[in-house]
């Protein structure tokens, strides 16, 4: 599984049920470039226990304004539209998928 490209017009419908880990992010962010392999590994890890997503926060300024990401990478996980946890920086492998567990 890959992680899935979400934008303002899809965001809500992509968090809307279960559970979804959505990476905010920018091309020419270093540490965001860090963890994109890391997100693709999360998500192949998950499969289909939840939704790995990542938005581009200069393509998608609304979605980005509305959850006050202010610094990047930030990862936010929801469950059934819920704000769950918010991590600001690059994030491992192990802390992420216990996080996604852990909210089922």
């Amino acid at each position: 599984m890959k992680a899935t490209i979400v934008t303002d017009e899809t965001f809500k419908e992509t968090i809307a049920s279960g559970v979804t880990l959505v990476d905010f992010w920018a091309p020419w962010c270093g540490p965001c470039k860090f963890q994109l392999p890391i997100l693709e590994e999360v998500a192949e890890a998950v499969g289909d226990r939840a939704t790995v997503a990542k938005l581009n926060v200069d393509e998608n300024t609304t979605t980005a304004a509305e959850y006050g990401v202010r610094s990047i990478p930030t990862l936010i996980l929801f469950k059934d539209g819920q704000v769950l946890q918010q991590m600001v920086g690059v994030q491992q492998k192990e802390q992420l998928i216990q996080a996604i567990e852990s909210a089922h």
